[in-house]
């Protein structure tokens, strides 16, 4: 197989991400969206939101981070936040999917966005924690557009998205996060009961 036919296998490879539906949906509730679309937006949210990185980051490294951090929900699933697994199990199964699907790259490209994956789950750089605050911030938005959206059906506390949510957004943009927070606490103050 040639650099190029590598190339494209693995973009060809990407494209099931269209087909990997998320618990969060559009904006305007209209249906579920994809891992794919869902790694764009947050890849648009980085170009538009980067002046609230609370330390200074290479949006390049950021863009790229978030285009491919949902590529092992090929194989993985989306599972949400507020969800109900396994969390070592499913690292154990995301690990092997970014190493299947990396490794359909040529080798420099394998290690390089491998290394990309590693770095965004770890959560330690600062450009990594920046696009994890972002991963985290787009969900909540689409929530607080559509009413709730899934909090409901996940019975998310207040507690819980500051625990799950908010303390990631703080580490990388709290300002965001301080932005978001008058809306999440009105939606709570007025939900029923059972989503409290």
């Amino acid at each position: 197989m040639t650099r190029i036919d590598a190339q494209l296998a693995f973009l060809t490879e990407a494209c099931k991400l269209k087909s990997t539906l998320r618990a969060t949906t559009l904006c305007d509730g209209s249906r579920r969206e994809n891992s794919g679309e869902h790694s764009w937006h947050i890849a648009l949210y980085a170009m538009v939101m980067a002046e609230h990185a609370n330390r200074p980051i290479n949006i390049d490294r950021v863009i790229k981070m978030l285009l491919i951090h949902d590529l092992v929900e090929i194989d993985a699933g989306d599972n949400p936040i507020h969800g109900n697994h396994d969390t070592d199990a499913m690292r154990a199964v995301e690990l092997a999917a970014a190493r299947r699907i990396f490794g359909m790259l040529p080798d420099d490209q394998a290690r390089d966005f491998h290394a990309l994956w590693d770095e965004f789950e770890a959560a330690e750089s600062d450009d990594a924690i920046f696009a994890k605050s972002l991963d985290r911030v787009q969900p909540v938005v689409a929530n607080l557009e559509t009413g709730g959206g899934t909090w409901p059906q996940y019975n998310v506390t207040a507690d819980q998205l500051q625990t799950r949510v908010g303390v990631k957004v703080e580490r990388g943009a709290p300002a965001i996060w301080d932005a978001l927070k008058a809306r999440i606490d009105a939606w709570f103050s007025n939900a029923s009961p059972s989503s409290e």
